[in-house]
């Protein structure tokens, strides 16, 4: 098997493009909820603290000289990142918890399709009556 063919086979399997998609989804979710927490939930936050913006808060280890950058620790951006990962969890748990209750009512009705037996077709109630009519006359 040449190099380019088995690599094809990799790539096209099911579970690679499958990945492909939830990387690209997770990432587009990712920016989205940055954007959220970033654009939308902090900024109230940091009015009703008393107008603060969480992402200018840092702490300055070195400050700057001539041509070199000050060295910062930015915590304020940190505080923002775990507000974002709380809200990504939060919904990944609600995405999880939805399917696993459709999966447990999809279990719950296949159980009780294989627990009730089945209708009794024309032909075989009809085999059935003929039996009954002959057990009587023997």
């Amino acid at each position: 098997m040449s190099l380019v063919k088995e690599f094809r086979d990799f790539a096209m399997r099911g579970n690679v493009i499958d990945l492909a998609v939830g990387v690209i989804i997770g990432a587009s979710f990712g920016l989205l909820i940055k954007s959220l927490v970033d654009d939308v939930l902090m900024p109230p936050i940091g009015y009703l603290v008393g107008g603060v913006d969480f992402s200018s808060f840092k702490y300055t280890l070195v400050e700057a000289r001539g041509d070199k950058a000050a060295v910062t620790v930015s915590y304020g951006k940190f505080i923002n990142a775990v507000v974002a990962l709380m809200i990504q969890a939060a919904s990944i748990f609600m995405v999880i918890k939805l399917m696993n209750s459709a999966m447990k009512r999809f279990r719950d009705e296949e159980e009780k399709a294989a627990a009730t037996p089945d209708a009794k077709t024309a032909d075989v109630l009809l085999l059935e009556e003929i039996r009954d009519l002959l057990a009587r006359k023997a």
